[in-house]
């Protein structure tokens, strides 16, 4: 499912129309990412958690020459299912 058929979903559900559905869609990705962007976890209960998980700086090894390259810190966002999401899928 991609954004517009998203959309196109709330703003059934919701007897909301399209334009309205998708400020609102937007609204929340917004808070969502504004959150993340200053270090705070999201909890959706029953869905799963997002956060920021931060690599430290780390030597590699290129696989084709072998040399050693030096793989500089970064952060990436994660995302834990809730419990009821992961016994959706595990029955």
């Amino acid at each position: 499912m991609n954004k517009k058929q998203l959309v196109a979903k709330i703003s059934s559900t919701l007897n909301l129309s399209k334009a309205d559905a998708e400020r609102t869609f937007d609204s929340i990705t917004n808070i969502i990412l504004d959150a993340l962007k200053d270090d705070d976890s999201v909890k959706i209960a029953g869905f799963g958690t997002y956060k920021v998980a931060k690599r430290k700086a780390r030597q590699g090894r290129n696989p084709r020459t072998g040399e050693t390259i030096q793989i500089s810190a970064s952060q990436k966002v994660k995302f834990l299912p809730a419990k009821a999401l992961k016994d959706m899928f595990n029955k």
